[in-house]
């Protein structure tokens, strides 16, 4: 319904059909008048018209209304994606080999091999004489390990020998200086103190006899000569006291501390002995076991290479991991395996490969996977074990369901033909394959059905347009059409829910309407309200076709048809 707004006095009411009077040409030259009117307007105003961005993704252009109605029902919400197949899992096989390596044998490419089947044979004779050399070389590194090892005990054995003389000696020391104490100093003494004690007796007798010969002599009793003997004897024996007396202060003072240094030094000198001997021969024996230890990795080094060799020459046969399809390296094509493309020819009999350098891939096909690649602002809305419909370009009419395994978290960039672009890589897992023998890098279709919605009102994605914040549609309004705002909810490829602005049995336009069909716009604080404007007017809540003025449009300024955008 349109809203009552005062008429332009510029522009010529409308008059019924009936009451139009006959075909002039004064009414001829009065449309060609207009339309060139409308042409210069349309041209005048054309850089400063508001652009408006049409929802739909079609380019498709009507010339008739193409008018739908709105109708209350179901819809799956599906996205159409393309990618490539890939398998779930696959093995790389490279040259193990450390040195030359020169095939003879290999497996032919595209053959399906199963698990421990054959794929390269190289040649094995220098192999072959180089583990023979690291035999010698083991056998060698062994003998001398053997010997360091019996070198070491011998060392061991000499310790202990050495230690136990030394430890005798230290035992003898110690013996002697208790035996001196025990002993000779205490029979020393002994020997000391009766020679004094005998020299003082003989000297008190001999002193008692001179005292009685000097009266003798005195009395004429005996002769001078026999007192001068006792005289002498007397003197004798008072002097051989002293000497004992000075045998014994000699011996205490300096005898006996020097022999007790003596023997002493001896248990000192033993013990040292002992030690020094110690440390030899535990400087010895450290030798020995680093000779030992030197051998014995050199044995075990011996031992490590030839296991190594044996290996290798395990290596100059390559048998499949795993069941799988063979895939030659120089096949690979880039960006179709992540891997870059090869312009070297295929591996054949005679041809040399590098260390690790890759040969083949065996992808296992019994379960293969869906690479889709999603743009960025559908990815945040697929979420893992979301159902997915694959068609593989090899059998487009045979369905595949499948499952959502991940989307990557980094987005790819679009190249240089669109370096806008990003898109997401999504992983669908092919739950069964139906024998349809798919191989990696076939081409694609899915669906990914994101849910479905269920008792709604929707309308066909071509007749939503944007412009500014607002989203619209054109409904019939008398002889055009006008603009009204819709909120919508959930969306497809084809359908978009309505949630408010349209009721069940609503006619919408499938197409832009040219300018001169609009009669009613939105206005302009609703396609671009402004900060201080109501919550009510900022989009915060959809007003109601009633309660949205209504701007008419003269006809003498339409606005420019804009194209839909082609889909992405």
């Amino acid at each position: 319904m349109q809203p009552d707004t005062p008429p332009d006095p510029d522009v010529l009411p409308e008059q019924p059909r009936a009451s139009r009077g006959p075909f002039t040409w004064r009414r001829m030259l009065w449309i060609g008048s207009g339309a060139l009117v409308v042409a210069v307007g349309a041209l005048l105003i054309w850089p400063s018209a508001p652009r408006r961005t049409p929802m739909a993704t079609s380019t498709e252009r009507f010339d008739g209304p193409a008018l739908v109605l709105v109708e209350r029902g179901d819809f799956d919400m599906v996205i159409p994606v393309s990618g490539e197949l890939s398998a779930l899992r696959q093995v790389e096989v490279r040259n193990l080999l450390e040195g030359r390596a020169v095939i003879t044998e290999i497996v032919a490419e595209g053959k399906r091999v199963a698990k421990g089947d054959m794929l390269v044979r190289f040649a094995s004779e220098e192999t072959a004489d180089r583990n023979k050399d690291l035999q010698d070389k083991l056998k060698t590194a062994q003998t001398e390990a053997i010997s360091a090892e019996q070198a070491l005990a011998i060392k061991r054995n000499e310790k202990a020998s050495e230690m136990d003389k030394a430890r005798l000696q230290v035992q003898l020391a110690e013996l002697a200086l208790e035996g001196w104490r025990s002993g000779d100093q205490v029979s020393k003494r002994q020997q000391l103190a009766t020679a004094l004690e005998a020299a003082t007796i003989d000297a008190q007798r001999l002193q008692k006899r001179f005292a009685e010969s000097e009266s003798l002599v005195a009395k004429g009793f005996i002769s001078r000569d026999e007192f001068e003997r006792d005289r002498i004897a007397m003197i004798q024996a008072d002097a051989k006291m002293k000497q004992s007396k000075l045998d014994i202060d000699v011996y205490e003072k300096f005898q006996r501390p020097q022999d007790e240094a003596k023997r002493k030094s001896d248990l000192d000198q033993a013990t040292a002995e002992l030690g020094r001997t110690e440390q030899r021969k535990d400087s010895e024996i450290v030798k020995a076991t680093s000779d030992l230890e030197s051998a014995q990795f050199r044995a075990k080094t011996a031992q490590e290479r030839l296991e190594q060799g044996q290996r290798q020459l395990e290596n100059t046969t390559i048998r499949s991991p795993t069941d799988g399809l063979v895939v030659y390296a120089s096949s690979l094509e880039s960006g179709g395996w992540g891997r870059g493309g090869s312009e070297s020819s295929p591996p054949t009999a005679g041809t040399e490969v590098k260390p690790n350098e890759l040969i083949m891939i065996i992808p296992d096909t019994s379960q293969m996977v869906a690479s889709l690649k999603v743009s960025e602002a559908l990815s945040g809305r697929i979420k893992p074990d979301q159902e997915v419909t694959v068609f593989s370009d090899a059998n487009p009419n045979v369905p595949i369901v499948g499952t959502v395994l991940n989307v990557s978290v980094l987005a790819e960039s679009g190249g240089w033909r669109d370096p806008n672009r990003r898109d997401y890589k999504v992983r669908v897992l092919l739950d069964d394959s139906h024998g349809l023998d798919l191989k990696p890098s076939m081409r694609c279709k899915a669906s990914i059905l994101l849910g479905r919605a269920e008792d709604v009102l929707s309308i066909p994605v071509q007749a939503v347009f944007r412009e500014g914040v607002a989203s619209y549609v054109y409904v019939p309004d008398g002889k055009g059409f006008s603009q009204r705002q819709v909120r919508l909810g959930r969306s497809s490829e084809l359908q978009v829910e309505v949630v408010d602005g349209l009721g069940e049995g609503d006619e919408v336009l499938l197409r832009e309407p040219s300018a001169d069909e609009i009669v009613v716009r939105l206005p302009p604080e609703v396609v671009n309200p402004k900060e201080d404007q109501p919550a009510r007017q900022r989009g915060a809540q959809l007003p109601t076709p009633a309660e949205t003025p209504a701007t008419p449009v003269p006809p003498v300024t339409p606005a420019p048809t804009s194209q839909p955008s082609s889909g992405s």
